[in-house]
């Protein structure tokens, strides 16, 4: 009889020990998926020619600092506190960096959808003071500074503007005084946290939507004056780091030229090489992109 337990006991720890492992294992990758790595696909050509339609992108999520925060509030679309844990590495400009799309819904509100993603190349960084002119990307006047896609601006400068789509031309902050296009743009300061600005009406174009972010609510723009529930407001201190992000593919990207700037907590991570990548339309593998470093 005891020999019959034993021989029915062996099977059931085996399942548990599986099970048990398994578990572990499980959730150990979960784990890592969340905080530490993860894999994109890239369906759209917004930045060739350093990543294109098809492949798959490792994201490293450790390098800038891993983001803790209530997961299930955030997929359910509820406002979310970050905390960023340190990472070995700052953003740098010219690194490709995978965020949430600011902008989800509307381009009126910053919003942090968990499951939609843009992959762009770091233009501006806090701090610097960004420019466009003539369609040369420049920071801090520096021009001999390569920033993006250098070729691709030097095709877009010398690119009639009746050539350039409206939709295209046209840019952040949308406003008919200031005039910034895709050719002519800024100058455009880049806040640090801690970074005190005066709101004067060009300030409040370009920072209306940010300070609301920060805030969690909508202000009222009236007669160049930005309220917060009735109350003037002169001036602004900012508790967050911003980012100027661009495509490679200059004419076709949505990117900050459009949108505006793009706040620290909704940053994934450096996208690292193109581990894998296929054909998006005859799934046949690209294998010279395997294994890629992106630059």
């Amino acid at each position: 009889m005891n020999k019959l337990k034993k021989v029915l006991r062996r099977p059931g720890q085996i399942m548990f020990n599986i099970f048990y492992y398994a578990s572990i294992a499980v959730f150990g990758f979960i784990v890592l998926r969340i905080f530490v790595f993860s894999s994109y696909k890239i369906p759209t050509d917004s930045m060739e020619p350093a990543i294109v339609p098809g492949d798959y992108v490792l994201v490293n999520k450790l390098a800038y600092g891993a983001r803790l925060f209530d997961l299930f509030s955030a997929v359910e679309g509820k406002e979310v506190k970050i905390k960023r844990m340190p990472g070995f590495t700052r953003i740098k400009n010219n690194d490709v960096v995978v965020f949430h799309i600011p902008h989800p819904n509307t381009w009126n509100k910053i919003e942090m959808n968990m499951s939609k993603y843009f992959i762009k190349r770091c233009i501006g960084i806090p701090g610097d003071t960004l420019r466009i002119v003539n369609g040369i990307y420049s920071v801090n006047s520096d021009t001999a500074k390569r920033l993006g896609n250098y070729l691709e601006q030097l095709a877009l400068s010398d690119k009639p503007i009746e050539l350039l789509p409206r939709g295209v031309y046209n840019t952040f902050p949308w406003d008919s005084v200031l005039n910034w296009n895709i050719k002519n743009f800024g100058p455009l300061y880049i806040p640090r946290k801690g970074d005190s600005i005066i709101l004067d009406r060009t300030n409040i174009l370009i920072y209306k939507k940010i300070i609301e972010w920060e805030k969690g609510y909508s202000l009222s723009f009236e007669n160049d004056t930005l309220r917060d529930n009735a109350k003037p407001l002169q001036t602004y201190t900012f508790s967050h780091n911003y980012y100027f992000m661009g495509g490679d593919k200059v004419e076709n990207s949505q990117d900050s030229r459009y949108w505006g700037l793009l706040p620290d907590d909704l940053i994934v991570g450096k996208a690292s090489m193109v581990w894998k990548s296929a054909n998006p339309h005859s799934g046949a593998y690209n294998w010279n992109r395997f294994l890629k470093r992106i630059r």
